[in-house]
């Protein structure tokens, strides 16, 4: 019955509480309506005889008299005792309301402090406890296994960036080494045709790795890291600048490039993560357009929230493909086309990190439209 009443749990609770003190009440009422008799005892005596008055029969046509007036007085006394039982019921119906509520906040406590101890231990501030003290109850057991989770995930976060801090040099050493060896193979004198064709195969695939490494590493410290550089951040500088770097592909595809950020356009957070936000968008916008294409590139700001909307034009893209394009590796069509299939993943892990979001829409007209909420800058940068 209970699941269906909505609410908290001290509303669930409060209800309990005087749902079983009135189904007590109710109970103990009519066991004491019962036990009087129930108000059913009735009786009629025949009038007096004035004839008979002094004789036997005039003496027990009296007492009936008598017994019909103590039946009377009975039935009238029960059913008063009735009146107020049923008028006591209601007034404790109301107070037994009122001290359901504080029984049950008062029950609910502990586990509201725990709630709120919880609710502020991030994935920054993983080392902080409940340390609930008291009686070995179900609310200690409760707080207890909490910190053991969170112990778990403590241990479980230091490992995850302390792998990612060795494989970041780990895995550029021999990368580095291979790059070396192959330049010392195409700079010798006369080098073989094949060699030189070789090298450059190898120079790409190596690009290719160091490239989604440097995606693994980017997403990884999205996802797990801190922001500790963080501060106000130019949207417009970092879209011009990403857009410099692309000029020659932009040229290539004869992209037709629109911009609209108003100056002073400011996001609050890492620079760093920021500018390979912004850079990824902008390459897919590039990378995935149609020869002759467009892109659409704005921005905006309302209150403490800011929206940067980049779009592009092409075929028409089925929605459910593009709701997973925001998980690694995933491609439209399954097409890899040279892309690691982290771009966007790695968008949605920094919007992420910094409380923001990404939204894919696949244009009813053909394209996509990318949708980034980032917090505002609480300072712009000057201009």
């Amino acid at each position: 019955m209970f699941r269906l009443i909505g609410g908290t749990v001290r509303v669930r609770f409060t209800i309990l509480y005087a749902v079983v003190f009135l189904v007590s009440g109710i109970g103990l009422l009519g066991l004491t309506f019962l036990l009087s008799g129930g108000g059913s005892i009735t009786s009629v005596a025949p009038a007096g005889d004035p004839r008979t008055e002094g004789s036997p029969g005039g003496a027990q046509q009296h007492i009936r008299q008598l017994e019909h007036q103590l039946a009377t007085a009975h039935v009238q006394q029960s059913r008063q005792l009735l009146a107020g039982s049923l008028l006591a019921l209601v007034v404790m119906a109301v107070v037994s309301l009122l001290l359901g509520r504080v029984l049950a906040r008062r029950v609910l406590r502990p586990l509201r402090l725990i709630t709120n101890a919880t609710r502020r231990i991030s994935a920054d501030s993983l080392d902080r406890r409940l340390a609930v003290t008291g009686p070995a109850d179900e609310v200690k057991d409760l707080a207890d296994t909490i910190d053991g989770l969170l112990a778990r995930l403590e241990a479980s976060f230091v490992a995850q960036r302390r792998f990612v801090a060795n494989a970041s040099h780990e895995l550029r050493t021999p990368l580095a080494t291979m790059r070396a060896s192959l330049d010392v193979a195409v700079a010798k004198p006369d080098p073989a045709p094949s060699t030189v064709l070789l090298a450059d195969r190898l120079r790409r695939q190596l690009d290719r790795v160091d490239h989604l490494l440097d995606g693994f590493l980017v997403l990884a410290r999205a996802q797990h890291g801190t922001l500790a550089d963080a501060g106000p951040v130019d949207l417009g500088d970092l879209v011009s600048t990403t857009l410099r770097e692309r000029t020659a592909d932009v040229t290539s595809k004869r992209l037709g490039v629109t911009v609209d950020v108003p100056p002073g356009t400011s996001a609050q957070g890492s620079p760093a993560l920021l500018a390979r936000l912004v850079g990824n968008v902008v390459d897919n916008a590039v990378t995935h357009n149609e020869h002759g294409g467009w892109i659409g590139i704005t921005a905006s700001g309302s209150g403490t929230e800011l929206v940067l909307v980049v779009e592009t034009g092409g075929r028409v893209l089925d929605q459910r493909e593009v709701d997973r394009l925001t998980q690694p590796f995933e491609r439209l069509g399954g097409e890899r086309g040279g892309s690691s299939g982290l771009g966007l993943s790695i968008v949605a892990a920094v919007a992420a990190a910094h409380g923001g979001q990404l939204a894919l829409l696949a244009r009813p007209g053909g394209g996509l439209r990318v949708s980034i909420t980032l917090p505002a800058a609480r300072v712009p940068v000057a201009a």
